[in-house]
């Protein structure tokens, strides 16, 4: 564990022969992860940090906002716990939704993952994040929407964006406030 001599910032340094460029990452809990190539000198490191100190402050106050920061946590006892009532949660708001899009649609799955709400595979499987269960319900539904979206369109083109709006016309607030203040685990 090391300390940036300027904001007193506690970070560890991750060093990767797989790594291409330096990666900056801060967690729901607030320790920063610095991840090298393994040839990256210190003052490098430093260098790095000084300049991403903002963003580093930023996404640490971010995370202190939260009233259960327990729950953001990626550990598997909150996963096991909850992946049931997102399932149900999931495919109540999927089947409300498939009304509209009437999008054939192969799994639900609830899974812990680290950087994604939702996917959907080119087999028709959709996958969400059991931490849906803790978000606004806007934000829950423009990420159901999302999903059911890509069944129809696998892709982010305006036809996918038009079929979007046809379920959420507010979809571009929903989205802006989700990427503002949800993040399944912040990296930069």
């Amino acid at each position: 564990m090391e300390t940036d001599k300027n904001n007193n910032i506690s970070y560890s340094v991750k060093r990767s022969k797989r790594a291409r460029k330096m990666r900056l990452a801060v967690y729901c809990d607030g320790s920063v992860v610095v991840t090298i190539p393994g040839s990256a000198s210190e003052s490098v490191i430093d260098g790095f940090l000084r300049e991403k100190m903002d963003w580093v402050l930023g996404k640490m106050a971010f995370f202190k906002r939260f009233k259960n920061p327990h729950i953001l946590k990626l550990r598997k006892k909150d996963y096991l716990k909850y992946k049931d009532q997102a399932l149900a949660l999931a495919t109540d708001r999927v089947n409300f939704y498939n009304n509209i899009y009437n999008a054939g649609f192969n799994k639900i799955k609830i899974k812990n993952q680290k950087t994604r709400w939702g996917s959907c595979s080119t087999r028709g499987n959709l996958s969400f994040n059991y931490k849906i269960l803790f978000l606004p319900e806007k934000a829950r539904n423009y990420i159901i929407i999302h999903e059911l979206c890509h069944l129809k369109e696998f892709n982010h083109s305006k036809k996918f964006w038009d079929l979007v709006e046809t379920g959420m016309p507010d979809y571009v607030d929903a989205r802006k406030e989700l990427k503002k203040n949800h993040s399944v685990n912040d990296k930069r």
